[in-house]
C-alpha cells in the first residue's frame, strides 16, 4: 500500500527498497535499467493481443527472475492498448510516410520516423493537440485510449491498426514482505494476482474495441493498415528487434527464439 503517493519514475524504487509494499509500473518505462523490461515495447514485434500475450508468457521467467533479483515479485502484468497508426491523410503505401512530419516522444518513434523517410518531431501527448492544429504534425503513433481521452479525432482524420506494440503495466510487491507472509496467505495472494491479471487483459481488450469504436462513431476512417503497410512496418520491426537484441543478452535471445518457435 502506498504506491500512489509516489510519482511513476519512484514506484518500482519504492517497492524495491521496501518503503511501500506494493505498486504498479509499466515495465519499458525502465528498459534504459535494463532491456528485458522493454521486450513488450520492441516495435511491431508483438501486434495483437494474442501475440502479446505469447511473448509475455515466454519473457515471464525472465521477467520474474529479474524482479526478484531487485527485491520483487510480479503479481501480474496486463497490456495498455496497442500503439496504431493515426494521420490527417490517407495513408495507403510507405510512400505516403516521406517527407510527413511523425510525431517522436522516444528512441524508438524518432528511428521508425527515420526508418519511413519521416520527419520525427518531438511532441508530448499533452501538446499533440495544438501541434495537430497548426499543421506540425501529420501522423503518429498512440493507443485508441489516447486518441478518445485527448480528442485526436478532432485533428485528425484515419486510424490505422497497427498495434505497433502493446506495453504492459506491471504490479508488484516487495519480495521480502511476501516471503515474510504465511503460505495460505501466500497462495492467496498469486491467486488473487492471477485473477486479477485474466480480468485486465480481457478489459483491456475490451477497452480498445470500445475506443476504436468511439473514434468511428466521431468521424473518424477506422480499419486495419494496407498489406504494403503492414509488410513495411513488419520489416522495420525486424530490424527493431535485432538492435534490441544486440543489448539483451542471451535471455533476450532466449526470449525471441521462443516467441518465434511457440
Amino acid at each position: 500500500a502506498g504506491a500512489s503517493l509516489y510519482k511513476m519514475p519512484e514506484i518500482k524504487r519504492a517497492v524495491q527498497s521496501g518503503q511501500t509494499q506494493a505498486g504498479e509500473f509499466i515495465l519499458s518505462a525502465y528498459s534504459n535499467e535494463n532491456p528485458l523490461f522493454g521486450v513488450d515495447s520492441i516495435p511491431f514485434l508483438a501486434t495483437s493481443y494474442d501475440a502479446a500475450q505469447k511473448l509475455y508468457t515466454v519473457a515471464k521467467p525472465a521477467t520474474e527472475k529479474l524482479l526478484a533479483d531487485q527485491g520483487m515479485k510480479l503479481l501480474f502484468s496486463v497490456p495498455w492498448p496497442g500503439q496504431s497508426l493515426y494521420s490527417v491523410k490517407p495513408m495507403k503505401t510507405m510512400d505516403d510516410f516521406k517527407g510527413t512530419k511523425m510525431r517522436a516522444y522516444n528512441p524508438y518513434t524518432t528511428k521508425i520516423a527515420q526508418m519511413v523517410k519521416a520527419q520525427p518531431v518531438t511532441i508530448q501527448l499533452a501538446e499533440l493537440g495544438q501541434a495537430l492544429a497548426t499543421g506540425a504534425v501529420d501522423n503518429f503513433l498512440t493507443s485508441s485510449a489516447s486518441g478518445v481521452d485527448s480528442k485526436l479525432f478532432e485533428q485528425t482524420k484515419y486510424f490505422y491498426i497497427v498495434n505497433g506494440w502493446l506495453p504492459r503495466n506491471a504490479t508488484v510487491v516487495n519480495k521480502k514482505a511476501f516471503d515474510a507472509l504465511d503460505k495460505a496467505t501466500q497462495d492467496a495472494v498469486v491467486a488473487a494476482g492471477k485473477a486479477a491479471e485474466e480480468r485486465g487483459w480481457a478489459a483491456s481488450r475490451a477497452k480498445d474495441a470500445g475506443y476504436i469504436a468511439e473514434l468511428a462513431k466521431q468521424g473518424m476512417t477506422t480499419g486495419q493498415p494496407s498489406n504494403e503497410i503492414r509488410d513495411g512496418l513488419a520489416k522495420i520491426g525486424d530490424t527493431m528487434v535485432r538492435d534490441w537484441l544486440a543489448s539483451a543478452g542471451p535471455d533476450g535471445v532466449a526470449i525471441i527464439e521462443a516467441y518465434k518457435k511457440k
